[in-house]
């Protein structure tokens, strides 16, 4: 019984009760009874949430309560370790960012036989990230929200799941990685990544900006070979979960394991967009926006996938110099090796130009590819 519901157990007492002193001294205890009932519910309910808030606070880690400062000077890589030792301890949790500015690097341990269950651990921000991509204008990226930036010219990712042969999984970790709200930033031309998961088991990304420090457009060819995202690698139990991501800025914007599931994904002035690799089990994308990548899909290894609506847009007339040449389109798919089996609903719009039914293959003969509005395609019976 609910306050409401005692209240109505008191209507219900007085309209039903005659007015002589055998019934007003049934009414009164009536009416004690249900305030008391009431009353305790009430005090149940509230120390039930009580204990559920004290509870879902016990799991979040705030990272300044370990050292960390996010002023953009700081190194905080020590502060993120002792934040995630305590993560891992616990049995998982959430790892909290205030906004602000965090130098250093967050490797995350792995979970090996020393705590043998599976683990979801969060990192998550206190505000969502304005992801800056296009083609026109200018728009300097600032240090609003909630950022982790690493400088280093060598070693991990800003974010990275550590493997170790101790793992029950051989060399996986045994973490569910979740990070949420979160800029994360290196530098132009980069010589480390942004996130590197493929050691985790699975990881879910949501509102994410995997970035350079530089309006993407105006981004310096990516030359060491670097990725803005690795998701977990196959053969590991692996499950990616993309929402709202986008990267710009590096070798390859996201390198595409098995089981991946993306929507609201932008990839923008990489030299490869997504990228696919081995899979046995095959990816899906909804809507998928590669804007100026060198290649906008390439296929390295034998990987099932399909795009539900791949929106590109590549450099038009004016629109590229002696800098940014580099963005201008080869091709839509570049799999030479033919080792991509896929389905994409593609439309293509040229820079200053507008819609064009442009589409360029290096190969992929078993990509199927239809333009947003064409008839499907006909397949034909052999010996028809």
């Amino acid at each position: 019984m609910t306050n409401d519901a005692a209240t109505d157990c008191m209507k219900n007492v007085l309209v039903g009760q005659k007015a002589d002193f055998l019934g007003k001294t049934m009414v009164l205890i009536a009416l004690i009874a249900c305030l008391m009932t009431g009353g305790a519910i009430a005090a149940d309910e509230g120390e039930k949430d009580s204990s559920n808030a004290a509870a879902a606070a016990s799991r979040a880690f705030p990272v300044l309560k370990y050292g960390a400062v996010g002023d953009d000077k700081t190194d905080n890589t020590e502060a993120f370790s002792a934040c995630l030792k305590a993560v891992i301890a616990a049995g998982g949790g959430k790892m909290v960012l205030a906004d602000g500015v965090y130098r250093g690097r967050i490797i995350i341990p792995p979970v090996s036989k020393s705590l043998p269950s599976w683990i979801t651990l969060e990192i998550v921000g206190a505000s969502e990230p304005a992801p800056v991509f296009g083609t026109i204008g200018s728009f300097p990226l600032q240090n609003n929200g909630t950022i982790v930036k690493d400088l280093s010219k060598s070693g991990p990712a800003v974010i990275s799941a550590a493997g170790s042969p101790n793992s029950l999984y051989g060399e996986f970790s045994a973490v569910h990685v979740v990070i949420r709200n979160l800029d994360v930033r290196t530098y132009d031309d980069p010589g480390i990544g942004g996130i590197d998961l493929q050691h985790a088991l699975q990881c879910k990304l949501e509102n994410v900006f995997v970035n350079t420090g530089v309006y993407n457009v105006q981004a310096s060819k990516p030359s060491h070979g670097t990725s803005g995202l690795i998701t977990p690698a196959c053969n590991n139990a692996a499950l990616t979960i993309l929402r709202n991501v986008v990267v710009t800025g590096y070798n390859t914007g996201i390198v595409v394991n098995e089981h991946t599931d993306g929507e609201n994904i932008v990839v923008a002035s990489n030299i490869n967009g997504l990228e696919f690799q081995q899979a046995h089990h095959a990816s899906r994308f909804g809507r998928v926006g590669t804007y100026r990548n060198t290649h906008q899909i390439t296929v390295s290894g034998r990987h099932g996938f399909s795009i539900a609506q791949m929106n590109t847009e590549q450099p038009g007339p004016g629109q590229t110099d002696a800098k940014n040449a580099w963005q201008a389109l080869v091709s839509d798919v570049n799999d030479p090796k033919n080792l991509g089996v896929a389905d994409i609903n593609y439309w293509v719009v040229e820079g200053n130009v507008g819609a064009v039914e442009k589409f360029t293959r290096n190969g992929g003969a078993s990509i199927q590819a239809r333009r947003i509005g064409s008839a499907p395609a006909v397949t034909r019976k052999s010996g028809e």
